[in-house]
């Protein structure tokens, strides 16, 4: 059980596996302030950049699921750097269907909600381990500008336009799932270029080291393609944030 070595080899770099700078992550523990001693579980938490940073700033414990063993150890390793490898831990595990032992002020699932089938799913997983009163936290991408055919569609990495939906769209979903919007925080085109952009010399790297590795071709053609196509479609069609719910 492990995700595929090509999301570690285009990642291999980053701290956020995902269009949020740390910065951003600050700015939304800012906007949010949890108290300390605040319970968190952080499901798909990627390398536990989310977790340990806002146990620093913030004094929030918890636990963080992800299924790639690559990310969990940098995940424990950043929380020994960090000092809070006795207030945070990680999990090696499918995040999907995990619920926590003991319910949390703060369920998160940032940029991964295939791990509840979409956002109503992540929306209801996320609540069966919700304290009263907790917070919940959703990234997901949206469209920023209507794209223009099929072929924009597969270039940004969806299957089908409807998978996605406009940003006004997207706050009235999580209104439907019976969510108050208390916060929200959106990556812009400069976070799409750091995280997209990051992954290219992350993949020139490994392909200098690892010519002949069984992967060097398809990461090759994949890094001939991608700054063109990032540049066309994903950086102009693909918005992103990270919503910040409460139940009603």
């Amino acid at each position: 059980m492990d995700l595929p070595r090509s999301f570690t080899i285009r990642e291999s770099s980053h701290r956020v596996c995902n269009p949020f700078t740390s910065e951003k992550l600050a700015i939304l523990g800012q906007a949010i302030s949890p108290s300390p001693g605040t319970r968190m579980l952080d499901l798909a938490c990627g390398k536990g950049e989310l977790l340990c940073t806002w146990a620093r700033d913030h004094g929030v414990t918890g636990t963080g699921v992800d299924i790639s063993t690559v990310f969990i150890g940098a995940a424990r390793a950043r929380a020994v750097e960090l000092g809070v490898a006795d207030r945070v831990g990680f999990v090696h595990a499918d995040a999907s269907g995990h619920v926590a032992d003991d319910p949390v002020g703060i369920a998160a699932c940032v940029g991964a909600t295939w791990i509840g089938s979409g956002v109503p799913g992540t929306v209801e997983l996320l609540r069966r381990s919700l304290a009263p009163g907790g917070m919940m936290l959703i990234g997901e991408p949206y469209w920023r500008r209507e794209p223009l055919d099929q072929a924009t569609v597969h270039a940004c990495h969806v299957a089908r336009k409807d998978d996605l939906l406009p940003l006004p769209e997207l706050l009235e979903q999580f209104g439907d799932l019976g969510c108050d919007v208390v916060e929200m925080a959106l990556a812009d085109q400069d976070s799409w270029d750091r995280y997209v952009a990051a992954q290219w010399l992350n993949i020139r790297r490994w392909l200098d080291a690892n010519p002949d590795d069984e992967l060097a071709d398809e990461m090759r053609a994949e890094l001939a393609a991608a700054p063109a196509q990032h540049a066309r479609y994903q950086r102009e069609y693909l918005g992103w944030g990270v919503f910040v719910l409460m139940n009603r």
